[in-house]
C-alpha cells in the first residue's frame, strides 16, 4: 500500500473520532476490510462500533487452542448481542502436533525463540489466512498499551502483511476512555478484566498483574518488555 496514501489518511483523520474513521474506511473498502478481534476490551468497543455501522462486515478471531474458557464464552455472548457470526480461525493441527512432539506442550517457557515459534504457528499463520483477499484490517491497538506500540499510527502500512493497511481507530484512546465507553453502551466484556487481567491472550502465557504494573505486564511475564509481541503487530525495525 502506497506510503503517500497512508500519510494523507493520517493527516485527514488526525482530529477525527473513531466512529468517523470507521465510517469512512468501512464504506471505501467495503468487502475488503475486516475487524481482527482478540475479544479484549478495545476489540469489544470496536465490535460495537463496527456492528452498528455495518453488521455485515467480517469480524474474525484467532483460536490458538490455548484460550481461557471466559474468552470462548465471550465469543458466544458477543455474537448474540450483535446478531453476528464471528469467524474463528485455527492453527494447522499437523504443525501444532509436530511442534509439541519436538519441543513439548509448554515449549514457550524455555526460550523466546520457542515462544515465537508457538505464536507463529498458532497466531501468525492463521492471521494470514484470515486476511486473504482483504486490503484493510482493523485492530484495537493503543499507543498507551506498551513500549512496543508507542510509535504506532492511526493508519499504517502493514509491514508484516505487505499490500495491506492496518487501521487502529483507538490508537490515541486512554484506558479510561475504553472502559467509559464499555459501561456507557453496556458492551459485553471478559470477566477476567475484573480479576486483574487487563490484557488477555493464551491461558499459559497470561497472568493477572499487580498494582502499578504495566497493562501488558501479565503477557509473557518472563520476557523483557521490548520482546512482548506475538508477531501480529511487530514492525520489522523493532
Amino acid at each position: 500500500m502506497n506510503e503517500e496514501i497512508v500519510k494523507k489518511y493520517n493527516e485527514d483523520f488526525s482530529e477525527a473520532t473513531a466512529e468517523t474513521v470507521l465510517d469512512f474506511f468501512l464504506e471505501k473498502y467495503k468487502g475488503k476490510i475486516a475487524l481482527s478481534s482478540s475479544l479484549g476490551a478495545e476489540d469489544q468497543v470496536l465490535t460495537h462500533m463496527v456492528a452498528n455501522i455495518d453488521p455485515e462486515v467480517k469480524i474474525f478471531t484467532l483460536d490458538t487452542g490455548r484460550m481461557f474458557q471466559e474468552t470462548y464464552d465471550l465469543i458466544d455472548r458477543t455474537n448474540s448481542r450483535y446478531n453476528i457470526k464471528m469467524d474463528v480461525y485455527f492453527p494447522e493441527w499437523q504443525k501444532v502436533e509436530k511442534m509439541v512432539k519436538e519441543k513439548g506442550v509448554n515449549l514457550f517457557y524455555e526460550s523466546i525463540e520457542n515462544r515465537k515459534q508457538c505464536c507463529h504457528i498458532r497466531k501468525i499463520e492463521p492471521l494470514r489466512r484470515a486476511l486473504d483477499g482483504l486490503n484493510v484490517w482493523i485492530t484495537g491497538l493503543r499507543r498507551e498499551q506498551s513500549i512496543t506500540r508507542s510509535e504506532d499510527q492511526l493508519v499504517e502500512v502493514d509491514q508484516s502483511n505487505p499490500g495491506r493497511i492496518k487501521l487502529n481507530p483507538l490508537i490515541d484512546w486512554a484506558e479510561d476512555q475504553v472502559w467509559e465507553y464499555i459501561k456507557k453502551h453496556k458492551i459485553p466484556y471478559n470477566p477476567l478484566h475484573d480479576k486483574g487481567y487487563p490484557s488477555i491472550g493464551c491461558l499459559p502465557c497470561t497472568r493477572a498483574i499487580q498494582p502499578g504494573e504495566d497493562v501488558r505486564a501479565g503477557r509473557w511475564w518472563w520476557e523483557n518488555p521490548e520482546h512482548k509481541e506475538c508477531g501480529l503487530h511487530q514492525h520489522q525495525n523493532k
